[in-house]
């Protein structure tokens, strides 16, 4: 009798346990699933770290024009592990010219009917139902035409995300002038000024091909704008290789509606890079995050 009574008990507790933490991913592995969006099979990869509690931060990570969805290259996967959030890579689909991407509205970009707004919008909604994640803390990151996204994210879907992260990211111009969001939403860019694919001064001309878009410097003024921050701090960060002869200067707005902040990373000599050769990106990215989770 006795015995029996404490095999269910062990059995109570270890289903207790199962249901406290969320399934996790294999060991150096990134399982790909799929969901319908639009009318679409979209697919994308989620890593979940081991012993991952209900009610974990999300973090959402959006590949460049003509990328994948592989976590090797950006991925954050190691800094979750550390940290302890779930990371998922959407993938993009392909556009009239057979490019993986997301459609942030460039002009060539006119006859795309994909609404990778509402995608990545269902996509979150999906996660945090499916594995519990956390309804507040939300983060989404990405690379130049994931940067892209992730401006145009903040501007229209403002209560989903508690912060962004654009990379080597442009504000475009349609967006800028179409933006009445007034809800403050947290950004973080980090860009190098010789950018040349993604201009650090900007291309009100178009002249890139990628449509008319701000300086970034103008971009980041205008979102501390938003967040109505008071308060500004500029500070030079010591680079990760110094005999690059690189700086990283990083400008931070502080004081914003709820506590927001709006930070620029300006990688000086930098290229079109996700910043990793002079800052730990990953660890930045979090860092920032981490700032806003409730």
């Amino acid at each position: 009798m006795k015995r029996n009574l404490l095999k269910c008990t062990l059995l109570c507790l270890l289903l207790s346990a199962a249901a406290f933490c969320r399934a996790q991913s294999p060991a150096g592995d990134t399982p790909s699933y799929t969901m319908r969006s639009g009318g679409l099979e979209r697919s994308y990869k989620l890593h979940l770290p081991a012993g991952l509690p209900a009610g974990a931060p999300l973090v959402i990570v959006l590949h460049g024009y003509g990328g994948n969805n592989s976590p090797g290259r950006f991925g954050l996967n190691a800094t979750a592990d550390r940290h302890g959030f779930a990371v998922c890579y959407p993938q993009g689909a392909k556009d009239g010219r057979g490019k993986t991407c997301w459609n942030a509205g460039y002009p060539f970009q006119a006859d795309m009917a994909v609404d990778d707004v509402k995608f990545i919008t269902e996509l979150v909604r999906h996660l945090q139902k499916r594995h519990a994640l956390s309804r507040r803390n939300v983060f989404c990151t990405g690379m130049s035409n994931g940067g892209e996204m992730c401006y145009q994210l903040a501007a229209q879907r403002p209560g989903l995300f508690a912060a962004v992260a654009p990379v080597s990211g442009l504000m475009l111009e349609w967006l800028y002038k179409a933006d009445d969001s007034t809800h403050p939403v947290p950004l973080f860019e980090i860009h190098g000024t010789a950018d040349r694919t993604s201009a650090w001064e900007g291309d009100l001309e178009n002249k890139g091909g990628w449509g008319a878009y701000l300086p970034v410097p103008m971009a980041v003024h205008y979102w501390a704008a938003k967040n109505k921050c008071t308060g500004m701090q500029t500070d030079t960060i010591p680079g990760r290789t110094p005999e690059n002869g690189r700086k990283v200067i990083a400008h931070r707005f502080t004081g914003g509606t709820g506590g927001s902040e709006v930070w620029l990373y300006e990688i000086v000599g930098g290229k079109h890079a996700w910043g990793d050769q002079d800052i730990d990106t990953n660890e930045e990215l979090w860092k920032f995050f981490s700032k806003f989770v409730k």
